[in-house]
């Protein structure tokens, strides 16, 4: 479980600063599928970087699993992020000349597992998310449904607890957005914690939790019925 206790963030000084995110006292729980949803500018991405340990707050506090994220040093904090944290991102970063089993690999290189222990964990994984028939070809053959699907991998291959997806749909027509979609919510039905970060009301209603971002306000909520929408538009 991560909470954020009373978390300002506030960027800059004096007449430019910008007041990002504002008391925000949120839970994500673990094995659920939490939504942050926004318009551009609420605050979204910095919020999924106090979730994820890639920023520190200006004031209030980070807690992970009872440890208090402010407390560790920056070797610690990477150690933390390693250990704990997939990202999956709008533009996938997969290399294009590599092929889909050495791009989901990549983390456990960089974690220094041996070669055939790295390969058969990302196949296993590949063939679980239906993506057998994909482990030899070179991710700039894919399509982009595909290639996030890869990415979803990659995220996964070292085990984290918690996976942060950042605008996963962004690039994606909707039938393979809805499938990005789906996938997600079966990890988390598979007991991690995910976090999507999005501006779509449609993606959002995936969730079990909401935090609702309004101008770096943040609202905690359940999930959105079919018919509402939280922009009242």
């Amino acid at each position: 479980m991560i909470e954020l206790k009373h978390v300002d963030k506030i960027y800059g000084k004096g007449d430019g600063a910008v007041h990002a995110l504002k008391d925000v006292c949120v839970t994500i729980r673990d094995g659920k599928f939490t939504a942050i949803l926004g318009k551009s500018g609420s605050g979204k991405s910095t919020l999924m970087n106090m979730i994820g340990g890639l920023d520190s707050p200006t004031a209030g506090e980070v807690w992970s699993d009872g440890k208090l994220l402010g407390a560790l040093n920056k070797n610690q904090l990477a150690a933390y992020r390693n250990r704990t944290t997939g990202f999956v991102f709008q533009s996938f970063y997969l290399e294009p000349t590599f092929t889909v089993l050495d791009n989901v690999a990549m983390p456990l290189i960089i974690a220094g597992m041996k070669r055939k222990e790295r390969e058969a964990r990302a196949v296993e994984l590949l063939e679980k998310l239906g993506l057998a028939d994909k482990i030899h070809k070179r991710a700039s053959e894919l399509s982009g449904g595909q290639k996030q699907r890869v990415s979803i991998a990659r995220a996964l291959v070292h085990g984290p607890s918690v996976v942060l997806a950042d605008e996963p749909t962004g690039n994606l027509d909707s039938q393979s957005g809805r499938e990005v979609m789906e996938l997600l919510k079966r990890v988390a039905d598979e007991g991690k914690a995910v976090v999507l970060v999005t501006h779509n009301i449609a993606d959002a209603k995936y969730a079990e939790d909401v935090i609702f971002l309004r101008d770096g306000v943040a609202e905690m909520r359940g999930p959105i019925a079919e018919s509402e929408n939280l922009y009242g538009e």
